[in-house]
């Protein structure tokens, strides 16, 4: 340890904390990342994946900022799969399955190699301020560090409780102690907290699974990489298994509903409601007699599988039968046991759209305790909590990327406007621009602003503009030249059902890398589409970045009701298009108050 004075502390190191520490640290910022346990750095405390149907998209957003997560999965990944498929590519979602222990191996070792980064193993307790101003922290030790700013990803440690039926303990994960006190700290300084709940399956020996009775399912054979920086990925691929619960299962767990912590009201907290327990799913949908288990191994260097699918928080031995329930699961040796955890979390709309809090300045928060589920949101929050606290200590604006910009910018913006009172899970279905945000257009999309910011390469930055230029080119060059005797784009849009055929046929007619031919299919697929989206987008830009003055007196617009006063008060957007996105907030509501904030002059807050 260097000294006790840094320009930014990051407190937690899971995925959000990772990106947030690399970011600053890039940016020239000394930077400290405090860890309860250096051998848990990027942990995936829940599913061995990376990626899926959103996700993946915003892992190729991390990494068109210069973000690490997309690096990481193409080095440890066991195998890669094109999720949804079945549909149009805006909705296709990269994933791949991670051997978890390298993932945490070479994330830990890119943070231990990076520039003006720290790494302390010890808990933080009490968060200091002076003047509305982070000073600096305290740990349990009584260490005392100064800073100038504080980013606090905490994911589900803050006074986390574990629950297997009705056995209870105080833990951040299982095994790992909670963080009591800073939660303590946080409301001291004026923040509301809430509670939420999630949960984890049984992970079981694979030596004893009989697989004769599950599905093979085998790893794609175009691999496209998470990073843009990856040339190609070569490795040996391992299947994971698909199977199903039974009717035993669904008996078992309806018969021991009053020993769940879940249904007895011993979990305070709000569950997920997109990926809940097995018992969950046989109550909600008592008609459906089974339920698919997808069985992934959890690397290549060991037996354990991870049950996705079966996440419970009933007793042991109950958990056990209904393990044994599933086909292929008979004889199975259970080596982890399923839990449910519910921790305090901070309801987002208490921040800015650049995850500073508003009462505290130099205070970010990113990650599942801005109420989010998943690494890839949790590492997309971090990213831009590291480069925003870097930007606001060098005084400059904030990056604040739009809704039409990214899935980043669509979860921030739905976090700090709408707030959450249960576990975020980003949707394609959340972005209204999803034709514009698809995962093979990333890097077109974002790399100027992380080459702008100094976190991309400029090697990389140059591969984007030569492939951009390329694109366009065959853009043009696809509408003249014939495949098969008729013009690439009519072919496309006659063959939209067989998108992988039609993305062969772009490979192999124009020569392209599978990546690029899918971008090509993309942009033209959705061409009509994309221009309408676009001239929306011009046509609203005058209001989304149309600045609301900090403290704007709501109560002196007349007209507003009262509802609605009482809304903007307590979002305090910064921009008008932030205004018209909160719900309730009418259109004639927008309409008096942009005429008021016109008198303010015609200052414009900047949205990149």
């Amino acid at each position: 340890m260097k000294n006790n004075s840094f320009d930014i502390i990051v407190i937690g190191a899971g995925h959000a904390g990772c990106e947030a520490a690399s970011a600053a640290a890039k940016m020239g910022a000394s930077t400290a990342l405090f860890t309860f346990n250096l051998d848990t750095i990027a942990q995936m405390s829940c599913n061995p994946s990376i990626g899926g149907i959103a996700k993946g998209q915003i892992v190729r957003e991390i990494d068109a900022l210069g973000g690490l997560m997309g690096q990481v999965i193409d080095k440890s990944a066991i195998q890669f799969r094109m999720l949804n498929v079945k549909k149009g590519p805006a909705v296709w979602g990269p994933r791949a399955q991670a051997d978890k222990k390298l993932y945490q191996l070479i994330m830990k070792n890119i943070l231990e190699e990076q520039e003006n980064l720290e790494i302390i193993q010890d808990e933080v307790t009490d968060i200091h301020v002076k003047n509305n101003k982070i000073s600096g922290l305290e740990t349990i030790r009584g260490q005392i560090y100064r800073s100038k700013a504080v980013i606090i990803t905490t994911g589900t440690f803050m006074k986390g409780m574990i629950y297997i039926g009705p056995f209870t303990t105080e833990a951040g994960r299982f095994g790992e102690p909670a963080s009591k006190k800073l939660s303590v700290s946080l409301k001291r300084l004026g923040l509301k907290l809430g509670r939420l709940k999630t949960g984890t399956p049984a992970r079981v020996n694979g030596k004893s699974i009989d697989y004769s009775k599950t599905e093979i399912q085998y790893g794609d054979k175009n691999i496209i990489p998470f990073s843009f920086s990856t040339e190609k990925i070569d490795v040996e691929q391992i299947p994971c298994f698909i199977t199903r619960t039974t009717k035993k299962t669904k008996n078992i767990v309806k018969r021991n509903l009053k020993y769940s912590p879940l249904y007895s009201g011993k979990i305070s907290g709000v569950g997920v409601r997109y990926c809940p327990s097995l018992e969950d799913k046989f109550v909600k949908f008592p008609s459906k007699e089974s339920h698919h288990i997808f069985l992934e191994p959890e690397g290549r260097d060991t037996n354990e599988v991870y049950v996705n699918g079966a996440s419970s928080s009933l007793p042991e031995k109950v958990q056990v039968k209904m393990i044994r329930s599933i086909a292929g699961l008979e004889n199975v040796e259970i080596m982890r046991i399923g839990y449910a955890i519910d921790y305090d979390f901070v309801f987002p709309i208490q921040l800015k759209p650049s995850l500073e809090a508003k009462k505290i300045e130099n205070l970010f928060f990113a990650g599942q305790i801005n109420g989010t589920s998943g690494y890839e949101e949790a590492g997309g929050q971090g990213l831009i909590a590291g480069i925003n606290a870097c930007l606001v200590l060098k005084k400059k604006d904030p990056l604040i990327l739009k809704r039409s910009d990214s899935y980043i910018g669509t979860l921030i913006d739905d976090l700090v406007t709408r707030g959450t009172e249960e576990p975020y899970r980003m949707f394609t279905s959340r972005a209204e621009y999803r034709l514009l945000l698809r995962a093979d257009n990333a890097d077109i999309r974002l790399m100027p602003y992380g080459k702008e910011l100094g976190l991309v390469k400029k090697e990389d930055f140059k591969k984007m503009n030569k492939r951009k230029q390329k694109i366009e080119e065959l853009k043009i060059l696809a509408r003249k030249k014939s495949i098969d005797d008729e013009t690439a784009q009519n072919y496309i849009l006659r063959s939209r059902s067989s998108a992988d055929i039609t993305i062969e046929k772009l490979k192999d007619c124009f020569d392209l890398c599978y990546g690029d031919a899918m971008t090509l299919y993309s942009d033209i697929l959705y061409r009509g589409y994309i221009n309408k989206m676009e001239h929306e987008i011009e046509r609203l830009k005058k209001y989304e970045n149309l600045a609301i003055p900090d403290k704007f007196d709501y109560s002196k617009i007349k007209g507003l009701k009262k509802e609605s006063i009482e809304k903007l008060l307590k979002i305090r957007p910064v921009a008008i298009g932030q205004a018209m996105r909160i719900s309730g907030i009418t259109p004639a509501d927008v309409t008096l108050l942009m005429f008021e904030v016109k008198k303010f002059g015609k200052e414009r807050v900047k949205i990149k």
